[in-house]
């Protein structure tokens, strides 16, 4: 005893402690058992209380989603589990403790810490106490919270292809300094524009953070909209959900929703407007959009985004192959795909049949996942290339929905050009003129402006793609699509027979022909047409690129209502068959590219005809007087016609060209013409007819010897000539002679100007004249030995004006230059070339310097393509030049 005393005694603070002990405070040594227990029972009883509580907070949470725990309850519950942690500690070293006790459990064997836990234990008991209590001043355990920005929307899985779109229209919504408050996503059916609006709507659930808008409102218009609906489902996002509101009138409604939006800061998704709809009438507050707030809708029409003022309209635009690929893999799934080695091969061809359209990938993936045996692939390729509407899911899934965009198209005629459309083959580039054409002579348009006019229509609804200002195609589902109306829905109406690129080497038998209005069997192997059809109804006939040498006489007698006979690219054909007379009702007839030696006399019943081509064909000669019966002739197209002629005397434009030129002005109606000339005379007496200038749209010269120069000032004044061609001629000199013209032509110029064409003009050394074709968008020169630069300073001299602006080939697309041998320079300087999309330079050895610097890239790729060897050794006008255009360089390949 004396030993633990003097042990106590021995430092100060067991001193204090001792001091403490005796002094009233040693019930935290002899009492630790009893204030152990003690706080083991108040622990209890907390823990209790804090379970009742959250079973009635968790209760009323799930009963109400918006309904969140209060911040008391909260705070009260983690002091709760942070001194319940503490206790717990405290009792898992309660039998060590207890075991230091000595004396009957009135001293320790370590006194001071005895001490310092027993005072632990009451303290941590008062504590858990007053927790108790506090829970009684706790009256609200939960609050309502405000929604969240947007409600998150069902997608699939996973979405292929959308990641570059979506990234572009979250830009669209959250840039704050373009004011671009309207926003349209606009594509063909199917093509995933739904979609892409939901992802937009759960980016906000993700990003609710960084996009500070109060309220995301999704809405889903419809074909036929009601306002009311619409109405209802906007209120309902912000608040506005009672059932006396929801009987209150359409401006009553929308006095309420623009008072509440006009004071937030909102975005509202409209899916699947398919006619313009006032969004002031809905309520919507357009005062707050651009900057605080945001309209974004999805539509199949750009008409839709240009009537509802869309400041950023944007393309939904077709998978590209590696992304359709990707989806079509994901519908088919790996197993399938794995199951046969023959059968990851014929996916690939199957998903290039959708053509990047998502709609189609997923019906004929999901068609197809569990097929695994390769003959069902091939047979599905099959009826997909044949009879696309007999593949399961097509018809319902596919077509069906894609015939929405064709009823909402404003009337017959519109609709009518469109089906139209399919006669050609898959991802054929048909030429506008071209088509619009047919279109007149079936009636379906009067003028050409009508004809653009349509072909803008079906463009801006999605249903035909733009390859250039010339060329539209068609999506080859979109075709299928028309195809299936025309044959099936619209039978009886439309009537179409279509096996346009189809590889047949024999025509349909002629039974089959009877009974269709519209009948097109272009691109294929036919050889001979040896039966005579009867097609009262037969309208358009299209045998274009065959390989027919024979049609048998009278194959035309029983075609009285035949509007349209296209028999051009048979380059094999030599003879027009007997019985042409029967065809009254033609107007469009197409003979180009054929061997036709001679048109037959009773061709002058074709009175109605008002389409004539005849390029390159190979005439011996062309009646005089025939052409006059053609009163209604409105397009003549005669390019390369004279350069296969046989004896000069009977040839066309052969010295006096003047009777043939007066038969010409006898056509009032006539308004395009194209002409090649092969006679230095046949042209200046050409030259002096101005009618026929004024509606000639494509020229050529070829293998004039004399004279030497070519003053090309007089094709200023065709008003309409677009293609100008100069093969194989001796001219040194293209040039302007009047100086004085040279003024008006920096105002006027070759307006109508687009293509220049010229080729083995061996003596011309420069083109310096095309600075005044201000819309000139593409240039091809070949095969011109002394060519030493395209645009020479010198001679622009005295066109200063143009000279000083550097403004000329501001139009220019493609350049194109061939075994130009002494070919040193474009232009000396660099031009801007704004809308330059490809240059090609091959056998032009000494060109080492393109009219390019670094800022010519901006904004849009120039392509320029060449062998390696001349790419490696051009200058470049600085480093960044350099630089920028390392990636724009396509190698061609040298062609022995």
């Amino acid at each position: 005893m004396g030993n633990l005393l003097s042990s106590f005694l021995s430092s100060p603070e067991s001193f204090r402690s001792i001091l403490s002990y005796v002094g009233g405070e040693a019930k935290y040594v002899w009492a630790l058992q009893v204030n152990l227990d003690a706080l083991q029972a108040e622990l209890d009883k907390l823990i209790r209380t804090k379970d009742d509580l959250l079973n009635k907070v968790e209760l009323v949470e799930q009963q109400q989603p918006r309904a969140r725990r209060t911040n008391q309850v909260k705070g009260w519950l983690q002091r709760v589990q942070e001194t319940v942690t503490k206790a717990v500690d405290l009792q898992n070293v309660r039998d060590q403790e207890l075991d230091r006790l000595c004396l009957g459990g009135f001293c320790s064997k370590d006194l001071a810490s005895s001490y310092y836990f027993g005072k632990k234990v009451v303290t941590l008991t008062e504590q858990v106490i007053l927790l108790k209590n506090e829970r009684g001043e706790i009256k609200d355990i939960a609050e309502m919270v405000p929604e969240d920005a947007a409600v998150e929307l069902a997608l699939e899985r996973t979405v292929v292809g959308q990641e570059s779109m979506l990234d572009q229209v979250w830009r669209c919504i959250t840039d704050q300094e373009k004011n671009r408050g309207i926003i349209g996503l606009y594509g063909t059916g199917g093509v995933g524009k739904t979609t892409l609006l939901k992802q937009v709507n759960n980016k906000f659930c993700i990003e609710q953070r960084q996009h500070h808008f109060d309220v995301v409102i999704w809405g889903v218009v419809s074909r036929e909209p009601k306002l009311d609906k619409i109405q209802d489902a906007i209120g309902k996002r912000i608040g506005l959900s009672a059932e006396s509101w929801k009987d209150k009138s359409l401006e009553e409604k929308a006095l309420d929703i623009s008072n509440i939006l006009s004071r937030k800061k909102f975005v509202l998704l409209l899916d699947d407007i398919w006619q313009p709809i006032d969004l002031t009438e809905l309520g919507i507050p357009l005062q707050s959009l651009n900057v605080s707030s945001k309209v974004v809708f999805t539509t199949r029409s750009l008409n839709v985004c240009g009537s509802m003022e869309a400041d950023e309209k944007i393309e939904v635009k077709y998978l590209v192959h590696d992304e359709a690929w990707r989806l079509f893999q994901e519908k088919v799934g790996e197993a399938t795909l794995r199951c046969h080695s023959d059968i990851l091969e014929l996916a690939q061809t199957l998903a290039r049949e959708c053509c990047g359209l998502p709609l189609a990938l997923k019906t004929i993936g999901r068609a197809m996942a569990y097929k695994k045996n390769p003959d069902e692939w091939k047979y599905a390729i099959k009826v997909l290339s044949t009879s696309p509407e007999k593949f399961p899911g097509m018809e319902e899934n596919v077509f069906a929905r894609l015939k929405f965009s064709y009823d909402s198209l404003p009337n017959y005629i519109i609709r009518s050009c469109f089906l139209y459309c399919s006669l050609f083959p898959e991802d054929y580039e048909v030429y506008k003129g071209d088509l619009i054409d047919y279109w007149t002579s079936e009636g379906f348009v009067d003028a050409f402006d009508e004809g653009y006019t349509i072909i803008s229509d079906l463009l801006r609804a999605c249903l035909m793609e733009e390859v250039n200002d010339n060329h539209v195609k068609m999506h080859d589902v979109i075709r299928d699509m028309a195809l299936w109306i025309a044959c099936k829905i619209d039978k009886e109406e439309e009537n179409f027979l279509v096996h346009a690129g189809a590889l047949l080497t024999e025509a349909p038998k002629i039974k089959d022909w009877e009974g269709f209005k519209r009948i097109s069997l272009m691109e294929n192997n036919i050889t001979s047409l040896s039966a005579i059809p009867n097609c009262p109804h037969l309208r358009t006939l299209v045998l274009y690129r065959n390989r027919i040498s024979m049609i048998t006489d009278g194959f035309f007698q029983f075609m009285p209502s035949l509007k349209v006979l296209n028999l051009g690219f048979n380059i094999f054909l030599n003879k027009l068959p007997s019985g042409l007379s029967s065809l009254i009702s033609l107007e469009h007839l197409d003979l180009s590219f054929t061997v036709i030696r001679e048109l037959p006399e009773e061709m002058k019943a074709l009175v109605n005809l008002r389409y004539l081509n005849l390029e390159y064909v190979y005439l011996n000669r062309l009646p005089l007087q025939l052409l006059c019966n053609f009163t209604k002739l409105q397009a003549l197209r005669m390019l390369g016609c004279s350069n296969y002629s046989g004896e000069e005397e009977d040839r066309v434009f052969f010295k006096d060209a003047e009777p043939f030129m007066k038969e010409l002005l006898c056509l009032e109606n006539l308004d395009l013409l194209s002409f090649t000339f092969d006679s230095w005379h046949a042209f200046e007496t050409f030259l002096t007819f101005q009618k026929l200038l004024s509606c000639t749209e494509s020229l050529e010269l070829t293998k004039l010897y004399t004279p030497m120069s070519l003053n090309v000032l007089p094709l200023a004044y065709m008003k309409h000539l677009k293609n100008f061609l100069i093969q194989n001629c001796a001219f040194e000199e293209l040039k302007i002679e009047n100086a004085v013209e040279i003024q008006n032509l920096v105002q006027r110029g070759f307006r109508s100007l687009h293509t220049v064409f010229i080729s083995d003009c061996s003596r011309l050394k420069e083109l310096t004249w095309l600075v005044f074709a201000p819309n000139l968008k593409n240039i091809d020169v070949q095969n011109c030995n002394n060519m030493e630069e395209i645009i020479s300073p010198g001679k622009l001299s005295e066109a200063s004006e143009i000279k000083e602006r550097q403004n000329f080939l501001a139009e220019l697309e493609f350049l194109c230059l061939k075994d130009l041998e002494n070919l040193e320079s474009i232009y000396f300087d660099p031009l801007p070339f704004p809308q330059l999309k490809e240059i090609e330079v091959t056998g032009c050895p000494k060109l080492k310097k393109l009219p390019l610097d670094s800022t010519r890239a901006m904004g849009h790729k120039i392509v320029v393509k060449g062998n390696i060897e001349w790419w490696v050794e051009l200058q470049w006008e600085d480093r960044v030049t350099q630089r920028v255009f390392s990636t724009c360089f396509d190698p061609m390949e040298i062609v022995f």
